[in-house]
């Protein structure tokens, strides 16, 4: 008798979008073919995509009850087990469309969390991607009871049901705490480890950019990382770093970071901060753009976005645009270079244009040699905030009710602190 195996169930998933308020039908069509993208990534078959045009989202199914309805009716002969909205659904509407749909409900959201699971490889990894879901879940778990407790509260709604969901709520919220605490340890950790670079006064670029853009791949290139490197969004969450020698002799910590993403969940930022301090903290910033990206530029605003929530504007970057290999039309990368100030062309696939991308690093990197001493006043808050945001502070004392900076600065803030130069 042959023995038959079952079949891997295969997830088919039918993506909802709404146009609504700001959202013109243009940022619409873009933000579906990424959720698109995402549903791919994380392992899904897109059956179809519908969208919808309203004033606002509704209260109860985020889309209007006739369209939810006929949803309702085209899944049922497709095969269809998931359904995925393009934005953050409420617990409410969560709840409401499940109820209705007898199908699992996804939002953008849970979409990343979920390929973030699968990516997650290192311990620190795991952890941030615990917090997030942990956090996610929280305000959802009604959801998960809603068919044992009662809406209305009061005499005869208390039971099992509101029990449990207590003692869940409990358990979670401790999980959470503990999460927090291991995470809070990480991040003493790397601050340990920043000061030991600091000691060495090697300067850290953080390689930035959108997810997919070609991060990893470039590090790979330029340092001999063997960083997991694919065609697929988020292919790799766990931060590298690894040292890089330029032809001056000068060395440079390279640090890989998670890829950037339009929505790019809060919950997310806040549980990946001890990875992504990394950015805020680093001497310069690498954003890697992929130039042959139909939405190019909508990319590299939301990379600055995240940049601008990690308190890390400011910072001198060189862009560097990526996958000119790509290009039918090469005259697109001479128009970028030429738009954007410190900026290059490469292809990081072929190795075209890399020894331009050195050469600007080590110019970029070229004012980080240079020890200056400043006396700052008290007064002087902003300018003192500004130089640990965009500089490299080696050592820091007080005087009376000066501070005495001995930094590495960008040539911007050189001229901002002229005055308080210190021989």
């Amino acid at each position: 008798m042959i023995e038959t195996r079952p079949q891997k169930t295969h997830e088919r998933a039918i993506l909802i979008g709404l146009e609504h308020g700001g959202v013109s039908k243009w940022d619409l069509r873009d933000s579906m073919e990424e959720l698109a993208e995402l549903a791919h990534s994380a392992g899904a078959e897109v059956v179809d995509t519908v969208t919808q045009k309203l004033q606002k989202p509704t209260a109860p199914y985020y889309i209007g009850k006739g369209k939810a309805e006929s949803i309702k009716d085209s899944i049922q002969d497709r095969q269809v087990t998931s359904v995925i909205f393009d934005d953050e659904l409420s617990p409410a509407q969560g709840r409401n469309l499940e109820t209705l749909l007898a199908r699992k409900v996804l939002d953008r959201t849970q979409l990343i969390l979920d390929i973030f699971a699968q990516r997650a490889r290192s311990r620190e990894g795991r952890l941030q991607i615990e917090l997030a879901q942990l956090q996610y879940l929280l305000p959802r778990l009604t959801r998960m009871w809603h068919h044992l407790s009662r809406q209305t509260g009061g005499i005869g709604t208390r039971g099992p049901g509101e029990t449990q969901l207590e003692v869940d709520r409990r358990r979670v919220q401790e999980r959470i705490s503990r999460l927090e605490r291991e995470l809070e340890s990480v991040r003493r950790t790397r601050a340990v480890q920043r000061q030991g670079r600091k000691r060495h006064q090697w300067p850290v670029a953080a390689v930035v950019g959108y997810t997919n853009a070609g991060k990893s791949t470039l590090l790979n290139l330029l340092t001999g990382a063997d960083v997991v490197a694919a065609d697929k969004l988020f292919a790799t969450l766990d931060p590298t770093t690894r040292s890089f020698t330029l032809p001056n002799k000068q060395r440079v910590l390279l640090t890989d970071t998670v890829g950037f993403l339009r929505k790019l969940p809060h919950t997310l930022i806040e549980s990946f901060k001890a990875t992504l301090e990394e950015v805020s903290e680093a001497d310069l910033l690498i954003h890697v753009v992929d130039l042959s990206h139909p939405r190019v530029d909508e990319q590299m605003e939301a990379v600055d976005k995240v940049i601008k929530e990690l308190d890390a504007f400011g910072k001198q970057t060189l862009i560097v645009f990526n996958k000119i290999d790509n290009l039918a039309n090469r005259e697109l990368a001479e128009a970028y270079v030429s738009r954007f100030h410190n900026s290059v062309a490469i292809s990081a696939r072929t190795g075209e244009g890399v020894s331009k991308l050195v050469s600007a690093l080590q110019e970029a990197l070229s004012s980080w040699r240079l020890r200056l001493q400043f006396r700052l006043p008290a007064k002087e808050s902003a300018l003192m905030a500004e130089i640990h945001r965009v500089g490299h502070v080696l050592e820091l004392r007080y005087e009376d009710e000066n501070a005495l900076i001995v930094a590495h600065v960008p040539p911007h803030l050189e001229a901002k602190l002229a005055p308080f130069s210190e021989p």
